[in-house]
């Protein structure tokens, strides 16, 4: 039996390899574990439900809907901005990501489509709709 548990105000540090549509999109595998501090929704808030009580040394496997991730697409998210908005606008395709700022912050969307004076952007979160696949192991508990 673990020691402490995860509970709010736990710092963690855990790995993790996150699977998507039978795809692995992130892990931090090889590298240094993710750090949080539990309860403060510094990670999607369903794996942050699913790590609690988890002990030092566990290891899980969390599915996380979109409701509990983040989110289903949100129809607002798709934007028109005028061509002339991007520096390159010729080289422009549709899936590129570009970054810029809206209302003095900064965004990242991706180009969905390209129209003669227009450029329709996504600004929806990238795996928004998406059911994450997470494996974890906890490392550290303070």
């Amino acid at each position: 039996m673990a020691e402490s548990t995860i509970k709010d105000g736990s710092k963690v540090r855990f790995h993790y390899t996150l699977t998507v549509d039978d795809q692995v999109i992130d892990s931090s595998t090889g590298g240094d574990p993710l750090s949080y501090v539990h309860g403060q929704g510094e990670i999607v808030p369903g794996l942050e439900q699913q790590l609690e009580g988890l002990g030092t040394g566990d290891t899980a496997t969390a599915v996380v809907p979109p409701e509990d991730g983040y989110g289903q697409p949100d129809p607002a998210g798709l934007q028109e901005v005028p061509r002339g908005a991007f520096e390159q606008a010729d080289k422009l395709r549709p899936g590129d990501i570009v970054a810029g700022e809206a209302n003095g912050q900064p965004v990242r969307a991706s180009i969905r489509e390209i129209k003669d004076e227009t450029v329709v952007v996504d600004l929806n979160h990238p795996l928004a709709g998406k059911t994450l696949h997470f494996a974890v192991e906890v490392v550290e508990i303070d």
